[in-house]
């Protein structure tokens, strides 16, 4: 294992740049975080470029976040014996290829193919660049190193999918994708040239990852993520038709309304830090409980302006508490099985981002209009909430302990 697993292993050499392989690390997640997201605020424009439907459209994020789902736990079982850099290396030429077939699609159809294909990486590579970040670190500083090359979503937020949604409103929405391919390629030149050999982990093995499925707290956790946070998918995959049919804007506010989005979760992630120390359960209740709420509120005041920033902005933050606290949740009860665990969690979350991306279009194309995936979120919030009370339900019973007493133990992260 590696250092932050508490199982000696032989000391890794520091690289002589280490601050550049970090920033590497964290360029492959904005670019990762960018073309996750960037889909949503391009809607109207690919649909209109491929000749579908928006409803239609909304699919391409559903084959992203299929490709998630299929990618992360294939990978990280398949590659958990693999050197380190050649599988990150391996991981984002793979990206950047799908990001390219998908600006070159002719047809709808390639769309979603090479969508599909682009998702393909996104989990390995997060739970992958943990770990490098890992051994990098000094010893004694493994979580920081993780929250580091772990805000390269946030970023992606704040500044990658407003401006490459601007990019793809002013120069086309294949320039989006075009923008996501460079920065997977700089990522590539960055990690070959500034992170060091790093042998694989000849402890693991397959079938101790797969071992995970066996633990039915870890699966409850899963199902938490793929159905509650279904969502907020739901209403965020629908931002951009919500803002301009709706809201009635212009198209010139949606970045607005996805960077209000970015900084709020940007909040939320250290909010959410917090509330972990106090209690993990009780934060992923509060997260579950609000976004639901929320959800019903955005419903509600989407035709005015202000009122849906704001709980847009509301939204963003409890849907980074629960986030946050999913992945704090499945380090405490994964055990042995962290690199599965780690690339699980995005699974699930994209399979939420599936869901809640088709059923929300389902309601559009079925004429309940704009707002109602707003309301599909809700339902879905409420599903989540009651697969959380089971999985609280088999704590309590397990342990004896009350949510509000539980605090998250020091666990591996890799």
């Amino acid at each position: 294992m590696t250092r932050g697993g508490g199982v000696l292993a032989p000391p890794v050499p520091a690289p002589r740049h280490a601050s550049l392989a970090t920033l590497a690390l964290i360029i492959g997640g904005v670019a990762i975080g960018t073309t996750e997201f960037v889909t949503m605020g391009l809607l109207p424009q690919i649909a209109d470029g491929v000749g579908t439907s928006i409803p239609g459209a909304g699919h391409t994020i559903s084959a992203y976040a299929a490709g998630v789902v299929v990618g992360a736990p294939l990978i990280a079982v398949l590659g958990a014996t693999w050197p380190r850099k050649g599988l990150l290396l391996g991981l984002m030429v793979a990206f950047a290829a799908g990001n390219a077939l998908s600006a070159l699609a002719p047809s709808y159809g390639t769309l979603v193919g090479a969508r599909f294909l682009s998702g393909l990486p996104h989990g390995a590579y997060f739970g992958l660049a943990a770990l490098v970040a890992v051994d990098l670190a000094p010893r004694g500083r493994a979580g920081r190193a993780v929250g580091t090359v772990m805000l390269g979503i946030p970023i992606a937020n704040i500044v990658g999918v407003p401006g490459a949604t601007w990019l793809g409103q002013h120069a086309g929405w294949r320039s989006a994708y075009w923008l996501v391919t460079v920065l997977g390629l700089v990522t590539v030149a960055l990690v070959a040239l500034s992170v060091p050999h790093l042998a694989a982990d000849r402890t693991r093995s397959a079938r101790a990852e797969l071992g995970a499925l066996r633990n039915l707290q870890v699966m409850l956790t899963l199902g938490v993520g793929a159905i509650g946070f279904g969502g907020m998918f739901a209403m965020y995959s629908y931002i951009a038709p919500t803002v301009t049919r709706v809201t009635g804007l212009s198209e010139s506010a949606v970045p607005l309304f996805l960077l209000v989005f970015g900084v709020a979760g940007f909040v939320g992630n250290v909010v959410a830090g917090r509330m972990g120390d106090w209690s993990v359960l009780l934060s992923m209740v509060i997260g579950m409980v609000g976004l639901g709420v929320s959800l019903a509120v955005f419903a509600l005041v989407a035709p005015y302006a202000v009122a849906a920033l704001v709980t847009l902005a509301v939204a963003a933050v409890l849907t980074a508490v629960l986030v946050v606290n999913l992945q704090l949740r499945l380090m405490q009860v994964a055990g042995n099985a962290q690199t599965l665990a780690a690339a699980g969690n995005h699974a699930a979350l994209n399979l939420a981002n599936a869901l809640g991306a088709w059923l929300g279009g389902l309601v559009i194309a079925a004429g309940f209009g704009y707002t109602a995936p707003s309301w599909v979120g809700v339902g879905l919030a409420v599903l989540g909430l009651g697969v959380l009370a089971v999985s609280v339900r088999v704590h309590q019973r397990d342990t004896g302990a009350t949510i509000r007493r539980h605090r998250p133990a020091p666990a591996p992260v890799a």
